[in-house]
């Protein structure tokens, strides 16, 4: 494989963004690029080595032979690059202060175990997280007031780039002794469900899938409206209504027994967790943060 002209780097870096998106589309939104931009850069890629390196079907896309070598050089140099970064870092005291914003169930659930290792390697580097909704911290990125954040799937968000993160997946639950049918998806047009307040990432996913699934149920006004995955849980528990709750934050609760899934809907409702990112590059503690928790994401426990 020979390179017909200097590369540029942009084009290794779309090119690494296909190979684990498994699509352009999904590169697409991760660069906050246009698909025609994303497969222009790929055809000048393929240009430069003068071979193909990804095979496209209905599925996606996967690398040919010579795409696989490609992504693992690729990789080989990402990695040598964080070395240096980590190496350079080392004699840098001034990173500052880690200050970042997520919506609710990523600060409750996911994110405590990533900062818990951050503060070890940094003990001196003062943390701070902000908890809002999903608009709440798009806005907060957006105006500067924290360089980073972590929402719960939406699908665009101007002037921020949205990078995903972690998948994730919303379970409908109920009350072992639910006073409500909920057997089929028909019975959730006059089953109460527990909603998330306006703005949130989780309201918007919920009311998009069963939409979808052809249910025809928006918020209504006799609908409790709850600011937290932890107190809807609370809610559902009490028998209060069907709450739609993210597998992360449901372990303890099914456990318990205190909640059930409702068996039988033929709904499943997945989403990602992705990062709010400025239009910039991220540095100091932000940079490092965010390299550390890509590099090695939590799971569920």
């Amino acid at each position: 494989m020979s390179i017909a002209a200097p590369l540029d780097p942009d084009l290794l870096t779309t090119f690494l963004a296909v190979v684990r998106a498994g699509s352009i589309s999904g590169a697409a939104r991760d660069l906050d690029l246009s698909q025609p931009a994303v497969t222009a850069r790929i055809r000048r890629l393929e240009d430069g080595v003068r071979a193909p390196l990804l095979v496209r079907s209905v599925r996606g896309v996967t690398p040919t032979p010579a795409g696989e070598m490609l992504a693992e050089r690729a990789r080989e140099l990402e990695r040598l690059l964080e070395r240096a970064l980590d190496d350079v870092a080392a004699h840098d005291t001034a990173l500052g202060a880690l200050h970042i914003a997520a919506s609710t169930t990523v600060a409750a659930h996911v994110l405590p175990s990533v900062l818990a290792r951050f503060r070890a390697l940094y003990r001196d580097i003062p943390v701070a997280l902000d908890v809002g909704n999903t608009e709440e911290v798009v806005d907060a990125v957006r105006e500067g007031r924290v360089p980073l954040g972590l929402v719960e799937g939406t699908a665009r968000a101007a002037g921020v780039r949205l990078e995903s993160w972690l998948d994730d997946e919303l379970v409908p639950v109920v009350a072992p002794d639910a006073p409500f049918d909920v057997s089929t998806l028909a019975a959730l047009t006059e089953a109460p469900i527990l909603w998330r307040e306006s703005g949130s990432g989780t309201r918007a996913v919920v009311a998009r899938a069963l939409q979808k699934a052809g249910v025809r149920r928006r918020p209504r006004a006799t609908d409790p409206v709850i600011g937290t995955s932890s107190a809807i849980a609370g809610a559902a528990a009490a028998g209060m209504g069907v709450a739609f709750l993210s597998r992360w934050a449901l372990r303890g609760w099914l456990e318990s027994g205190r909640l059930r899934p409702v068996p039988g809907l033929d709904l499943a409702i997945r989403r990602t967790f992705q990062w709010a990112l400025p239009a910039g590059a991220l540095t100091g503690s932000a940079a490092r943060f965010h390299r550390m928790a890509t590099q090695n994401p939590p799971v569920p426990r």
